[in-house]
């Protein structure tokens, strides 16, 4: 069974009353927001934003070493100015480790996939908290995002719908 044919039909429905194609290109509350890719996170939804009010850029864990392109572009080309990570509790990528990964990967996909995976670190953790320092620093040390760039680390506890802050 496939979901893509429901989720098309709600595209059309959501295309027949679209009402929001002069927005800007430029996010007008001129943040970006790193966070993961976990469906249980919703940026929009936990910052009140309206479609058009940030940039928000999504991968495995919210890294940050998979991030910076689009972050640089985010503020270059689009301007925004401040940056929320936001990373989160029960994440995958704390569960698995870049070995187990690569281990399931094999196992499902073969050896021509166990050679591939062996070329990426998956960027596993054991800390959240830990992880999001790492980023942050990350982040800030990075020469392709402007001096002066507010960043802001938070964990969201997928548990409660509580924020907590990390410096």
């Amino acid at each position: 069974m496939t979901v893509i044919p429901e989720l098309l039909t709600a595209a059309e429905r959501h295309a027949a009353a679209f009402d929001q194609g002069a927005l800007p290109r430029p996010p007008a509350r001129g943040v970006a927001i790193l966070t993961c890719i976990d469906a249980r996170i919703d940026p929009d939804k936990i910052f009140d934003l309206a479609p058009g009010d940030a940039n928000v850029v999504r991968n495995a864990g919210g890294r940050a070493a998979d991030a910076i392109r689009s972050l640089a572009i985010s503020q270059e080309l689009l301007g925004t100015r401040e940056i929320i990570v936001l990373h989160h509790t029960d994440c995958g990528l704390h569960a698995f480790t870049t070995e187990q990964i690569r281990e399931r990967l094999a196992a499902s996909l073969g050896a021509e996939a166990a050679a591939a995976a062996a070329e990426v670190d998956f960027l596993s953790f054991t800390d959240v908290r830990d992880n999001l320092r790492t980023d942050l620093a990350k982040l800030r040390a990075s020469l392709l995002l402007r001096p002066g760039t507010r960043i802001v680390g938070l964990v969201y506890d997928v548990a409660t719908g509580r924020l907590s802050a990390v410096e």
